[in-house]
């Protein structure tokens, strides 16, 4: 099977560090991190990576799992030594994947507002069908409710702005493809597998993946623990740079291997 498309920023940070794979949420893209990079990239080499037909990555021409996906970051970063990494949402997801798919790969990961399991598959398939139909430009309203805790976007208008506007200029297809890869997507029976160090870190208003999720991914490892950023809601990177970052680097230093 072909894989699908993915497009990786070139990385940043200092020569010889370890590699930090950051991803994005849906509907999202590399702007996603923008704010929280300068920070990581002090102290990690920092590569950001686009969802098909999002951003600068290709539109899907073909359906995928998010194990594929995975698979897709796998092959784009994998070819010098062992990486942490840090997702958002469907981005958190291929995570838990790469750990799942790419033991040996993967030295830590951060897993953010996401969950082993998000959403349903007849949720996830009625999404799908109303983008196809109506494009991502019908979701803005809702999406904004999910993604933006009650100050974020006075906090953060421009770029909350530019995340908006991320979505609208995503493709419908690939979006919808996401949609679906996500209805089926539910590693919860495979957590005791994970042995490397894994953080969930969720957003004290998400309502897509709220602290349940977070914990049940941190008692399901073998070696997790969860935090909360406070004031966000499903798009912590964006909302609160800083404390995102912070958070990051404390369980990227106390987890190295």
């Amino acid at each position: 099977m072909t894989l699908p498309e993915i497009t990786v920023t070139e990385p940043v940070g200092p020569d010889g560090a370890d590699l930090l794979v950051l991803g994005p949420s849906l509907g999202t893209s590399t702007i996603l991190w923008e704010k929280a990079i300068p920070a990581l990239a002090a102290q990690h080499r920092v590569v950001a990576w686009d969802l098909p037909g999002h951003g600068e990555s290709p539109a899907a021409t073909a359906g995928f799992s998010v194990g594929d996906l995975a698979d897709a970051v796998a092959d784009a970063v994998g070819d010098g030594g062992a990486i942490r990494y840090a997702g958002v949402s469907l981005g958190g997801a291929v995570g838990l994947e790469l750990c799942l798919r790419h033991p040996s790969l993967v030295a830590s990961a951060a897993i953010v507002a996401s969950g082993a399991q998000l959403g349903d598959a007849d949720g996830w398939a009625q999404r799908a069908a109303h983008v196809r139909a109506q494009s991502t430009s019908s979701l803005i309203i809702a999406s904004a409710q999910r993604w933006f805790g009650p100050d974020s976007v006075a906090r953060e208008p421009e770029l909350s702005g530019r995340l908006l506007h991320a979505l609208q200029d995503a493709d419908d297809e690939s979006y919808a493809l996401c949609c679906e890869a996500l209805g089926a997507f539910d590693v919860r029976e495979r957590l005791g597998e994970i042995g490397m160090p894994v953080l969930a870190l969720w957003g004290e208003h998400d309502q897509v993946a709220p602290v349940e999720k977070a914990d049940e991914i941190a008692r399901g490892v073998r070696d997790g623990r969860a935090e909360m950023v406070p004031d966000v809601a499903h798009l912590p990177p964006a909302e609160d740079a800083d404390v995102t970052a912070a958070a990051l680097l404390r369980f990227f230093e106390g987890s190295g291997r």
